[in-house]
């Protein structure tokens, strides 16, 4: 007698269930995805954030801004290798619903502090040499069907034209990054083409951050103390941070997501596990007659708790692993709010994760309802039916 065909059908013995437990697991790893995907989404890419980056903002808030002079005086710190600086436009593309991250910064010291920024190298040059310029990120160019050459508006909320309200960008770049979980909706133009606007205002001689390299991130804390004790007196105070602090405290803004999503997604495996550990037990209860057959033609104990832990790892299997790609796929089309979420991806440790779940899910659902198949004795067994 085979071993495997007989599994095949008990599992087809009542369909309806099997079909239906399946379903529940296909839905709960789904679901798993999902959450998982929305946690990298929300946490903005801190595991991406350079170690040896140190970010530098106003004390007060991040809203407020630093004195361009601040830079040269950062520069000649021991132990910093570059200096770059931003600042915040705020812009939107025609609709105030269009909103998206949008930069003033240095060219070519942004390109050089964040190298995970790629562009072909005749871009870089454009972008470089054209004071209106700017670069922006595939996800966003692709949202507006933008490419290279275009000319584009952006309404500004905060660095306001005396002429106008629009200001004009020519993309001559779109940016790209071989690294999963980069913001490729981001763009960035130059801080000297918004200065020119604004040197007569309360703006002029300003920047919103700095960002920093150093030369051994051991010495992260070391330099970040004396960036701030340098300017303890200065009109505008500092905190300076590591970059991956300050990714993780601006995602914790809206709450401890990642938590959140922990606890749904163990909820939901949870629930998962008891629906197959019952409806592997009320198999069982079905089959005790059958089962003591089996033992009477030969079936050893450990053969029949093997049967019955493959019974419940292939449901396991079925349901989970087409859960999973399921959500791999729905993940990969994108961003579903249309730009809110610029990182969302399923990350492969989470992938990977959700196959052992789906793995542990089968054989410890499938451990009691085995073990008890497993020491049935003959006797007692044929009795009951």
């Amino acid at each position: 007698m085979k071993f495997l065909p007989i599994v095949w059908r008990n599992l087809l013995r009542r369909k309806i269930r099997t079909i239906f437990t399946v379903l529940s697991i296909f839905i709960a790893f789904v679901l798993f995805g999902m959450l998982m995907a929305l946690r990298a989404a929300f946490s903005m890419g801190i595991e991406l954030a350079g170690a040896d980056r140190l970010m530098v903002l106003n004390k007060i808030s991040i809203i407020m801004s630093l004195p361009e002079s601040y830079g040269d005086r950062v520069r000649a710190i021991d132990g910093v290798k570059d200096v770059t600086h931003a600042n915040w436009f705020g812009g939107y593309y025609r609709e105030t619903k269009n909103s998206f991250a949008n930069m003033a910064v240095d060219p070519e010291s942004w390109l050089r502090m964040y190298p995970e920024f790629q562009l072909p190298e005749d871009q870089r040059k454009a972008w470089i040499a054209d004071r209106e310029g700017a670069i922006v990120g595939t996800d966003t160019a692709k949202r507006y069907g933008w490419k290279v050459g275009d000319r584009i508006p952006l309404e500004a909320t905060i660095f306001r034209r005396p002429d106008r309200t629009a200001w004009e960008f020519n993309i001559d770049g779109i940016y790209d990054s071989p690294v999963k979980g980069t913001d490729k909706t981001q763009l960035f133009f130059h801080y000297a083409y918004m200065y020119e606007a604004v040197r007569n205002t309360p703006f002029a001689g300003q920047v919103g951050w700095y960002v920093i390299r150093v030369d051994n991130p051991d010495r992260s804390p070391e330099i970040a103390k004396k960036i701030d004790t340098m300017f303890t007196t200065a009109p505008a105070e500092t905190k300076t941070d590591t970059e991956q602090a300050f990714v993780a405290g601006f995602a914790k803004q809206v709450g401890n997501i990642s938590l959140i999503t922990q606890l749904v997604a163990a909820a939901a495996i949870l629930m998962i596990l008891l629906i197959t550990a019952n409806t592997m037990a009320q198999s069982i209860r079905e089959r005790t007659g059958e089962l003591a057959v089996l033992k009477t033609l030969g079936f050893g104990d450990g053969r029949v708790l093997s049967m019955v832990l493959i019974e419940s790892c292939f449901i396991a299997c079925v349901g989970g692993i087409t859960g999973l790609a399921v959500a791999w796929w729905l993940i990969s089309m994108g961003d579903p709010t249309g730009g809110f979420l610029p990182t969302f991806y399923f990350p492969i440790r989470d992938l990977i994760l959700g196959v052992g779940l789906v793995f542990a899910l089968g054989m410890v659902a499938g451990a009691f309802p085995a073990w008890q198949a497993g020491r049935l004795r003959i006797v007692e067994a044929l009795r009951r039916n």
